[in-house]
């Protein structure tokens, strides 16, 4: 007991510790001193609770208690506050980040301007600069996000290109070239950005952002796009707005418009009714083929009970992803191992009650051996000699199985009954790997015959051509609330199924 203790207290301390040291750093630079402060305030506290001999329970309880918060709590709350914006693609940063990005979309060069060689390198903190050599002057410069600073004693090659200097690293071309295309080196005119993997040119943006009046004015055309906070949008005076916006707070749109939108509405109605028929069905099909077989192998009447048990738990033990994957080839309409069976040519996921038939057959197949394993665990809790007193009363196997046994698996198994059925109201993995949501309607394509909530939710944040993250946070908000409810309400009636047995 004494040595668990000590092992328990290194371990959060040295988790705490290393939190700390990982964390700071970044914080620091962000200047997130509100949360750099709470790190620290916790980090105190975690400390002083398991250097102290005092508040035993608390030592048991706060690892639980964090995790719980980290992995549950925040990310609920999150996903919670994500739905009342319009975060997504083009909204993703601030008002400063979408100026500055279409400032950058709309850099030409500068004619004149002088042709740099360019040599990427690390500075001595290992961040990315241009080393630039003009090319009829021979000057070398620095170039950083700061700006431009002259390089004195650098060693040049013919080609123009930094061999040595002093307190740079050259780089192979090719090499962090996200950071490479990504830095701009401020001039009085532009900017000097990449061309290549050995030129760099001055660019100037014709569209420039005016603090002034808060909006984006084209230096060519004269025509400008004011802010507007309600969209998130530089809009001009027709109405149109320019493609890279911000993040701002939409209110409960995103929620209104799963009921007032007819696109989303119409669908989500559906999707909702084959969601909720899909998990029930799951429940049902894999609770009673796996309680019948456990039924089978309990009486004790069968030969080689141990082989058969270990044979039926096979398909709980592989990969779930391998075996979906497998299944999906099967029901393949060509080579398919169905259709070279039976030596038809049928088109199984073709059809909306096919594709649905076969999501339900395999998720049986991956399911009934986990409820054959706790169905096997409770009958072994079960006295026989409750059975035995039925049968003595008259009772047939039937009235015995109902009104003894069943009552009796219920009460222990109703919570995994209630969480099965919260898993798969959330099986992406089954409709992604084995239908990916098809089959599709011929004039849509991002809601299919067999999609789950959970699937159109996703491919509405990722897969819609734009990443729509604030709808899909509210649609998930939609799906946490259905199956909180759910659960609520079968945990209700499973306490009270425990009042009537206890």
């Amino acid at each position: 007991m004494r040595s668990g203790f000590v092992i328990t207290r290194v371990l959060v301390l040295g988790v705490a510790a290393a939190a700390l040291l990982y964390a700071v750093p970044p914080l620091v630079k962000t200047g997130a001193w509100v949360a750099l402060a709470v790190l620290a305030l916790a980090t105190a506290g975690l400390t002083y609770l398991y250097l102290t001999k005092r508040h035993v329970p608390a030592k048991y309880l706060v690892p639980g208690t964090v995790f719980l918060l980290v992995f549950q709590i925040f990310p609920v709350l999150y996903t919670f506050t994500v739905a009342f914006t319009n975060f997504g693609d083009g909204h993703r940063g601030s008002k400063v980040d979408a100026a500055r990005a279409i400032e950058r979309e709309s850099l030409v060069e500068i004619p004149g301007a002088p042709d740099y060689a360019l040599t990427v390198a690390t500075d001595s903190s290992g961040k990315v600069v241009f080393l630039l050599v003009d090319r009829e002057t021979k000057r070398v410069q620095v170039g950083t996000e700061e700006g431009l600073s002259d390089l004195d004693g650098a060693e040049i090659s013919l080609t123009g290109k930094v061999i040595e200097a002093k307190g740079y690293e050259p780089i192979p071309a090719g090499e962090r070239d996200a950071e490479v295309q990504a830095l701009a080196v401020p001039t009085n005119r532009g900017a000097i950005k990449s061309s290549g993997l050995s030129r760099a040119i001055e660019f100037e943006a014709n569209r420039k952002y005016d603090l002034a009046c808060d909006c984006i004015t084209d230096k060519v055309s004269g025509e400008r796009w004011v802010a507007d906070e309600t969209k998130g949008y530089f809009v001009n005076a027709k109405g149109d707005n320019l493609i890279q916006g911000w993040r701002v707070n939409v209110g409960f749109a995103n929620f209104t418009r799963v009921v007032t939108d007819p696109n989303i509405s119409g669908h989500f109605a559906t999707v909702f009714v084959w969601n909720f028929a899909f998990a029930a069905l799951s429940v049902l099909l894999t609770f009673a083929l796996g309680m019948l077989v456990a039924l089978t192998l309990h009486g004790g009447r069968l030969r080689g009970t141990p082989i058969y048990r270990i044979l039926l738990v096979l398909p709980y033990a592989m990969p779930a992803f391998a075996m979906l994957l497998v299944w999906r080839d099967m029901f393949n309409a060509d080579f398919g191992l169905l259709n070279r069976l039976l030596g038809t040519h049928i088109n199984w996921l073709g059809s909306p009650t096919g594709a649905r038939f076969g999501l339900l057959l395999v998720n049986l197949w991956l399911g009934f051996p986990y409820m054959f394993l706790v169905t096997t665990g409770a009958l072994q809790a079960i006295p026989r000699e409750l059975g035995e007193a039925s049968r003595i009363d008259g009772a047939t196997a039937w009235q015995n199985f109902r009104r003894v046994t069943l009552p009796l698996l219920l009460v222990p198994l109703s919570p995994l009954l209630i969480a099965s059925f919260a898993f798969n109201f959330n099986n992406f993995n089954i409709v992604r790997f084995v239908t990916n949501g098809g089959p599709y309607p011929v004039d849509n394509n991002l809601v299919g015959k067999t999609d789950l909530l959970i699937t159109y939710t996703y491919r509405l944040a990722f897969e819609g051509g734009s990443g729509q993250f604030g709808f899909a946070a509210a649609l998930s908000t939609f799906i946490f609330a259905i199956v909180a409810t759910i659960s609520a309400i079968a945990f209700r009636r499973t306490r009270a199924q425990e009042e009537i047995f206890s």
